[in-house]
């Protein structure tokens, strides 16, 4: 009796355990994810899960920020990369999976090959050291709420009015709490509730108008749709989609340019300002002596270098700092673009004094030239050989990459989205840029020259009619325009980022759009006719002037006076496109236009760039020279014909790279410019240096 006893006992724990195990399973979570790959276009791979098991609602914490945590689809995914996600349910039990889109085409190859490759080189330029050494906390914390008016957007033309407050100054309210009653002109009373927890403080009295779409103020002033806000009981960190804190960092990259562009304005005694009157009369040809060595005069030098820089940054760059940043972003790019002036005054200086000129007349200079033989002067002969061939490197890579590829790139993106008959058509487009090209820079330093000295002012002259035109038309915003740029560079909202914030896009747009500090600009500038390296130093001071301080500003004030700096949801070349057409409307394709020449002028620039870097590394021959210019042509079609995602941010970054090895010799070589300055200067008030006769009639 007892063994049969014994034996049913064990059978009850046998089915027991079993039938726990069977329920266990049940709570687990289980995963049947779908990966498709709908084109051989880049970055659109999808990955959508169906999840079962566990305790529902379930959320999805994406290793991509952009993905909401209440979504079980991540869109936009690169293939070739893997990417995580990690499964929450109703009782927090959790499942981590990882997925990937497998990469079928060559580009889709290229581009998840190239991702790992730019996150790496991002982590390096735009590495925080402030947060890293714990001086500064990158993550943004909210204090209060705005209370907006609902459903409203940048350009709605409606007017709200404050009927009534449902709840008095000063005291606490519950998310969702009826606060306020509002009257549309359009919509009748809508009633707005608490879209957080926390003291309420009332922005508008009752029966006043908070945003009326014929106010000027109203449709400038950031925020002018906020009728009340909602201090916090405890600060808020505000995050990314996916939950993930966002932050502002200070990127290691800006820091390094600003603090070089700092330090040369102090050890040049401010020649940003005090030579800026002297930079303007050797542009205009006054002390261009016609028996100097050189190839070009000083306007055609400035002229190559403004081409290099003013491009698809000033345009679409800058939508994207005031996006981020603000209004306010726009004062922090000028103070950058005055303090760029310094830098781009040394390293031209020092181009021009160590440029070699060979017996057919060809130039060879740039920082290639000042790191290698100005530090050998120095009995740094390693160092100098070291940085030299380092900032080469890099400079093949950018005038391939972001001087050429990025250039045919976005400009076709742009022009196609105008002119309809070129989509589809990259490949053919890149031919006929590269033949444009190929006519350009066949003829050498001097073509270049004469090219970028009729389009450079063309184009510019287009840009900055267009844009005082849209501000002339809308003069009576100037005083709550230039209100929002300073309010928001002072007291600019959380979400912003702070003052820390805007102030980094601010000076980070500044910085990659003038490459004051990058060493390209020295290339063209060491081909300038002159007896005196400091002359044309102060030429090239004009430039982040140009770049910065005027086309970058005209944009912002474009998009401020015209409202569009509110709008969410679009940026870059599109954010700018509109703000331009809500004035005139066909400027878009003049804009377009313009682009187009922007980044031709610019590809040209660089190809010499590129070209110097590159003789530096294979020899001086006329052969080395004519591989050189085939490659590059090459890439215009390769540039304009895909998208290669990846690898054109990677190339584009290495024109910030160049800021490495070009700023440690520019430190290092800094107090000879000083005394080349001081002599000049000197010569300069004695009279001695060439000046143009006035002809007397």
């Amino acid at each position: 009796m007892r063994k049969y006893l014994l034996s049913f006992l064990f059978f009850l724990l046998i089915f027991s355990t079993l039938q726990a195990q069977e329920d266990f399973n049940e709570k687990d979570i289980k995963v049947v994810p779908e990966l498709i790959n709908p084109s051989n276009l880049i970055n659109d791979g999808i990955i959508e899960l169906n999840v079962t098991g566990g305790v529902p609602p379930y959320t999805f914490k994406w290793s991509d920020q952009g993905t909401s945590l209440k979504s079980n689809k991540a869109t936009g995914v690169v293939e070739g990369i893997d990417y995580t996600v990690v499964i929450t349910d109703a009782e927090q039990n959790t499942l981590t999976k990882s997925y990937r889109i497998p990469a079928e085409s060559i580009t889709e190859n290229f581009n998840g090959a190239f991702k790992p490759i730019v996150d790496n080189l991002a982590s390096i330029l735009f590495w925080d050291p402030f947060s890293a050494i714990g001086l500064y906390d990158p993550i943004v914390y909210a204090d209060e709420k705005n209370v907006p008016i609902p459903n409203w957007y940048s350009g709605i033309q409606d007017t709200y009015k404050l009927e009534k407050w449902l709840v008095k100054e000063g005291e606490h309210v519950n998310r969702n709490q009826a606060i306020a009653i509002i009257k549309s002109e359009k919509d009748g009373i809508i009633e707005v509730k608490a879209s957080a927890s926390g003291t309420l403080t009332h922005l508008t009295s009752e029966g006043n108008t908070i945003y009326d779409y014929q106010n000027t103020e109203d449709v400038i002033e950031a925020g002018a749709h906020f009728f009340a806000k909602i201090k916090y009981d405890e600060p808020v960190i505000l995050t990314h989609p996916n939950g993930d804190p966002i932050t502002f960092p200070i990127p290691f990259i800006v820091v390094w340019l600003i603090l070089g562009a700092a330090f040369f304005t102090l050890r040049m005694g401010f020649i940003n300002l005090r030579g800026f009157r002297h930079a303007l009369d050797l542009a205009k040809g006054k002390y261009d002596d016609p028996n100097a060595p050189g190839r070009i005069t000083h306007f055609q030098a400035l002229a190559t270098a403004v081409s290099a820089t003013v491009g698809l940054g000033n345009i679409a760059g800058v939508a994207v700092a005031i996006s981020l940043g603000g209004a306010g972003a726009t004062f922090w790019m000028i103070l950058a673009g005055l303090l760029g002036m310094s830098s781009k005054f040394v390293e031209c200086t020092l181009g021009v004094k160590y440029r070699f000129i060979s017996k057919e007349g060809k130039i060879f200079g740039g920082p290639m030239n000042y790191l290698r033989y100005g530090l050998e002067k120095r009995n740094m002969s390693g160092l100098g050989k070291f940085l030299a061939g380092f900032f080469a490197v890099l400079g093949v890579g950018a005038s391939f990459g972001g001087g050429n590829m990025f250039q045919a790139n976005q400009s076709f993106e742009i022009l196609s989205g105008q002119f309809q008959f070129l989509e589809g058509h990259g490949f053919i487009f890149g031919l006929v840029v590269a033949a444009l090209v190929a006519v350009v820079i066949i003829g050498g330093i001097s073509s270049i020259a004469k090219v970028t000295g009729k389009v450079v002012p063309f184009m510019a002259a287009i840009y900055v009619l267009g844009a005082l035109i849209v501000i002339g038309i809308n003069i009576e915003n100037i005083g709550p325009a230039f209100n929002a740029i300073f309010e928001g560079a002072f007291n600019p909202t959380a979400l912003k980022g702070g003052i820390i914030g805007v102030l980094i896009v601010g000076f980070q747009r500044a910085a990659f759009s003038n490459e004051a500090g990058v060493g390209s600009a020295a290339i063209a500038h060491s081909a300038a006719k002159t007896n005196h390296p400091p002359s044309e130093g102060f030429v090239a001071l004009l430039e982040p002037f140009i770049d910065t301080v005027v086309v970058c500003t005209l944009t912002a004030l474009v998009l401020i006076f015209t409202g569009m700096h509110e709008v969410e949801g679009i940026g870059g070349a599109q954010l700018t496109s509109e703000a331009f057409a809500s004035v005139i409307s066909w400027f878009p394709y003049v804009l377009a236009a313009a682009v187009f020449l922007f980044a031709f002028s610019t590809m040209i620039s660089w190809s010499y760039y590129g070209m110097r870097a590159w003789t530096y590394l294979f020899g001086k021959s006329n052969q080395s020279e004519l591989i050189y210019k085939l490659l590059f042509l090459l890439f215009v079609v390769v540039g304009a014909s895909v998208s290669l995602g990846a690898v054109l941010d990677f190339s584009d970054m290495m024109i910030l790279a160049m800021s490495f090895p070009n700023i440690i010799g520019l430190y290092i070589l800094s107090g000879e410019v000083r005394d080349d300055l001081r002599e000049y200067l000197r010569k300069l008030k004695a009279g001695e240096l060439f000046k143009k006769q006035k002809i007397k009639v």
